[in-house]
């Protein structure tokens, strides 16, 4: 909800929405990681899993809310394989943050909006 408001709150000062959530494969992972000029988070997850669905919404708001700061993206392990088993995601979701093209931090599991507004802002 807060998000929504947020979002309302941007559209009516004549602003525009700049929360797309990335959907990254094997082809595009490197290339959208290595040139992103803000730090990447990215959602491991597949559809099967249930704690995925759960954290997607989060997941979603946060790429609202940390529009100006972050890009989101999202990764179907099923899909992308190789990505995934290249950062050693043995568990998902798993929540990655890259900054500068490398690896910084991340977290394994469903975690509620807080908990990751205090991961992220201990790395921006």
């Amino acid at each position: 909800m807060v998000a929504m408001n947020r979002e309302i709150e941007i559209l009516k000062a004549g602003g525009k929405i700049m929360s797309e959530v990335i959907t990254l494969n094997q082809e595009t992972f490197q290339d959208v990681i290595g040139k992103s000029d803000k730090p990447v988070l990215v959602d491991f997850w597949a559809a099967w899993c249930g704690p995925c669905k759960m954290l997607a919404p989060v997941v979603d708001s946060i790429a609202l809310e940390y529009a100006e700061k972050i890009r989101v993206a999202k990764v179907n392990t099923d899909d992308n394989r190789t990505v995934a088993e290249q950062f050693h995601v043995s568990g998902i979701p798993s929540l990655l943050l890259f900054k500068e093209g490398k690896l910084v931090d991340r977290l394994v599991g469903y975690v509620n909006q807080g908990s990751l507004k205090a991961f992220l802002d201990k790395h921006l």
